[in-house]
């Protein structure tokens, strides 16, 4: 029994020697390579035109020199074109921020140049833009200029929120505009300014704005959302924008198909700072223990102040310590009032719909800086404008466009989760900053 077990020990410790001593079997294989097909190639590199682009914006400060070298143009008798010819040096006409593509051969001398800027015709500004020319041809340049109707691309966006709205959706490179929408759109759902959270995060699919297949950057009517998704505090806010044939118009509705347009806005500006909420304070000019019967929003001088429901001016002018104030009668014995005005830009008797601007902030009155003071009455008694707009009434998709609407909102819900999961996956871990 002994010997037999020291024989098992012996062979299992023999095997594995005998594996490592087998060299293994190597083979050398030789063949030679004819040079002459790659000579026939460099000959033909060196023969090929080369096409060389660069893309960049114009400056106000910029020259037709400084314009073509930012762009590799090293071209003299382009630069003279420039300045000589009359369409050509419309370039460098009024502000900056023209978008400008430039192709050169392999020395530099420009082969052509395709400018983009808004329309010359302020009406055609939000549908068209301009496409200024200069090409080369047997020698000679030419330039023209024609007015181009815009193009809208369809884009997906996605984030989450780790210090603002406009900072995670500045990091997912979606466009201001897009975020002031999006902010706009679920006012009525959450607080932005006090109840936004980290971890909070959002989807959106919106529109955007191109000419010649190149996203725009001066038409801030850009950027339009047809649906978006925010999850805040682990409760999803939902809109999709639907035009309803019956009723003849558009508006944004949830995914149940209930309007997020209530009969009142929840602020009278589209995205700003409340300074001075509906409590008690130290009045800041009588320094006195005082109930503060409104809602003071900060923005700068000239910020546009918008009507937040339909209803009738009922006084534009001058009050006493609110200086400039505009009140408007709403349905059911309700009323605002938006005091301390730079300008009125609405009369008296004047009827006015949801969003209408009505002037716009500034500091006049009893006033320590330009703001809005903003009040919500009720039968005459002022009341929390905060909690008005959250418990105002709202509409549902008409029953004649339901199933359209049921239908479009399941395709949507697929491009928001599509969205997600597309920001998900090229961050790794989800967040979007």
């Amino acid at each position: 029994m002994v010997a037999l077990a020291g024989f098992a020990a012996t062979a299992f410790g023999l095997a594995p020697l005998a594996l490592d001593d087998a060299a293994p079997t190597q083979r050398t294989v030789t063949q030679s390579v004819a040079p002459g097909v790659m000579a026939a190639q460099l000959e033909a590199l060196a023969t090929h035109d080369i096409s060389l682009y660069r893309s960049d914006t114009t400056r106000s400060s910029d020259t037709a020199s400084s314009l073509l070298r930012r762009l590799n143009v090293n071209d003299p008798a382009a630069a003279a074109f420039f300045r000589s010819n009359v369409i050509a040096k419309t370039l460098l006409n009024g502000q900056g921020g023209k978008m400008v593509r430039a192709s050169t051969g392999a020395s530099g001398r420009l082969d052509d140049l395709i400018a983009r800027y808004p329309a010359d015709n302020a009406e055609l500004r939000s549908t068209h833009f301009t496409r200024l020319t200069v090409s080369k041809a047997s020698g000679q340049f030419a330039a023209s200029v024609e007015t181009v109707p815009l193009a809208a691309q369809v884009r997906l966006g996605s984030g989450t929120i780790r210090n603002s709205l406009f900072a995670a959706t500045d990091a997912s490179r979606i466009p201001d505009p897009v975020a002031v929408k999006m902010a706009e759109i679920f006012a009525n759902d959450i607080d932005f300014r006090r109840e936004l959270r980290r971890g909070d995060t959002f989807s959106v699919v919106y529109e955007a704005l191109t000419a010649d297949g190149e996203p725009i950057t001066w038409n801030q009517s850009s950027g339009k959302v047809l649906a978006a998704e925010f999850i805040s505090n682990g409760k999803s806010y939902s809109a999709v924008w639907f035009n309803d044939t019956v009723s003849g118009k558009g508006a944004y509705f949830d995914m149940a198909g209930m309007s997020k347009i209530r009969s009142f806005l929840a602020s009278p500006m589209e995205f700003s700072r409340v300074t001075s909420s509906f409590a008690m304070r130290i009045h800041p000019i009588l320094n006195t223990w005082k109930q503060h019967k409104g809602v003071d929003f900060g923005a700068p001088t000239g910020t546009a102040v918008r009507s937040v429901g339909d209803g009738v001016v009922d006084f534009a002018g001058k009050q006493n310590g609110y200086g400039n104030v505009v009140e408007i009668k709403h349905s059911h014995e309700r009323s605002t009032l938006y005091a301390h005005l730079s300008r009125i830009d609405v009369r008296q008797g004047q009827h006015i719909e949801q969003g209408t601007v009505i002037g716009a902030v500034g500091s006049t009155g009893w006033a320590t800086g330009p703001h809005l003071h903003f009040e919500f009455k009720r039968t005459g008694v002022q009341v929390d404008p905060t909690e008005i707009a959250k418990s105002s009434e709202t509409n549902t998709v008409s029953p004649a466009a339901k199933s359209r609407f049921v239908e479009m909102a399941l395709a949507v819900k697929a491009q928001l989760n599509a969205a997600e999961s597309t920001a998900s996956a090229s961050s790794g871990s989800g967040y979007a900053e």
